[in-house]
């Protein structure tokens, strides 16, 4: 049995962190855990019992390089110049700014290495959802993303890294044909996951929790 990272419920959820710089890009990630991630994935709610969901594995080297050239093409397409995107935030706050000034720096390396990840875990939904009430989109999508959450933190606790990210969308149809996706399914995300460069990680900064909590109305 996997040994795991002793945390308490609540110090894994606010330790499973987006984790970029610190993935071990040189350590193989053994099949099995990733598969017991996913045993855990598929044990989060899904609308109607419907478990929709998909885990397509990419270890295959060529096909990593190419899902990273579309994200690195996105990543492009959408920061542009981080200094530019730096300069357009809020700087009425400085613990903020310097939070997300890390984040942006460490979203660039990853988008320069995401091909040396050794493994891409991109999660599917069975259907597609390209109009429609706001109640649809919900429920589709309801349906997916815990079980996503849920392969994060099982990765977390087993000394895995991962980050959400969602930039090769903007790949989407070429993604799906490389993999061999249907096209009566939506891809949600692309996980990137590894062995972590050690396991210390923290509770990330936060803004002001009053900002957020609304009693009774907005």
């Amino acid at each position: 049995m996997t040994e795991l990272l002793d945390l308490s419920p609540d110090e894994l959820l606010s330790t499973t962190r987006a984790v970029r710089k610190r993935l071990d890009l040189e350590r193989p990630v053994a099949p099995e855990l990733v598969r017991e991630c996913i045993e855990l994935a598929a044990q989060a709610p899904t609308g109607s019992n419907a478990q929709g969901w998909h885990f397509v594995v990419v270890t295959d080297p060529a096909k990593r390089k190419q899902l990273a050239d579309w994200y690195r093409d996105a990543f492009d397409m959408f920061y542009g110049d981080p200094e530019a995107r730096v300069a357009e935030l809020p700087q009425d706050d400085p613990h903020y700014l310097a939070t997300t000034k890390r984040v942006i720096d460490s979203a660039t390396y990853l988008a320069q290495h995401l091909a040396e990840v050794p493994v891409h875990v991109i999660p599917v939904v069975e259907g597609r959802v390209e109009s429609g009430p706001v109640a649809l989109h919900a429920a589709v999508w309801g349906s997916l993303l815990p079980a996503v959450w849920n392969f994060c933190l099982a990765a977390r606790a087993r000394g895995l890294g991962t980050c959400w990210t969602t930039l090769h969308l903007i790949h989407e149809q070429e993604a799906a044909e490389l993999l061999g996706i249907p096209d009566t399914c939506m891809q949600g995300a692309l996980i990137p996951v590894a062995h972590t460069k050690g396991t210390d990680f923290r509770p990330g900064a936060r803004r002001d929790l009053d900002r957020i909590i609304h009693t009774d109305g907005w």
